[in-house]
């Protein structure tokens, strides 16, 4: 077994410290922190979300996994940066107004990451203005909105709303998700994607960053 399968085999069972200690390994050796980060770190990952949407893992696992990888990203990151090699795109995610639910944007954080986006977390309780004005910063190609209460999925109509209000609409992908919401919601409301699960939404996050290069 090659280093980057050992990496990715210890990420996909959350060997946080083993994952850490073969990322230095490979980079011992000579390997490039591309190929470390495309085909030991995110190629674990690709693995744990297929399992993960197949029922294969739970939430558990897949947070111990993100956390193996965050340990191995942590050691990639100085040579990273010096390597030229940036996000593969920026996701603004937060729950929305009025509503306090974050496991399952948590959730769909890790598994974005694991896709190799940039994500910028906004928390619970975000106003549509915050998404707008923090993807206009963060030159964000995908706002993803969370609900788990259907007294507050109508705030996502809010935010699909302030995107045209600030000029943005055409500039950015809306995602939504969370228990309440069908994708007959996400199409009355004019948003471009709705996916059941946190895998698939961080396919359907990083299929749009790949086509909008």
């Amino acid at each position: 077994m090659t280093v980057l399968e050992e990496i990715s085999e210890y990420l996909q069972k959350g060997r946080a410290p083993l994952v850490r200690d073969k990322v230095k390994a490979a980079l011992d050796e000579g390997i490039s922190p591309k190929d470390i980060l495309e085909n030991g770190l995110l190629a674990g990952m690709g693995v744990v979300g297929e399992k993960f949407k197949n029922g294969e893992l739970f939430v558990p696992e897949v947070m111990i996994a993100a956390r193996a990888m965050n340990m191995g990203v942590g050691v990639l990151k100085p040579y990273l940066a010096g390597d030229g090699i940036g996000s593969k795109g920026t996701v603004v995610i937060g729950t929305v107004r009025g509503d306090q639910h974050d496991i399952g944007k948590n959730l769909v954080k890790l598994m974005m990451e694991g896709q190799g986006l940039k994500v910028i977390d906004l928390g619970t309780d975000v106003s549509p203005e915050a998404f707008v004005d923090a993807a206009t910063e963060n030159e964000a190609s995908v706002i993803c909105c969370s609900a788990l209460l259907t007294t507050t999925m109508e705030e996502m109509r809010n935010v699909v709303e302030c995107a045209k209000e600030k000029g943005i609409r055409d500039k950015v992908f809306i995602m939504v998700g969370g228990a309440p919401v069908t994708q007959e919601f996400c199409d009355e409301i004019g948003a471009d994607c709705y996916t059941a699960d946190a895998a698939s939404a961080a396919e359907a996050a990083a299929s749009y960053c790949r086509r909008s290069d």
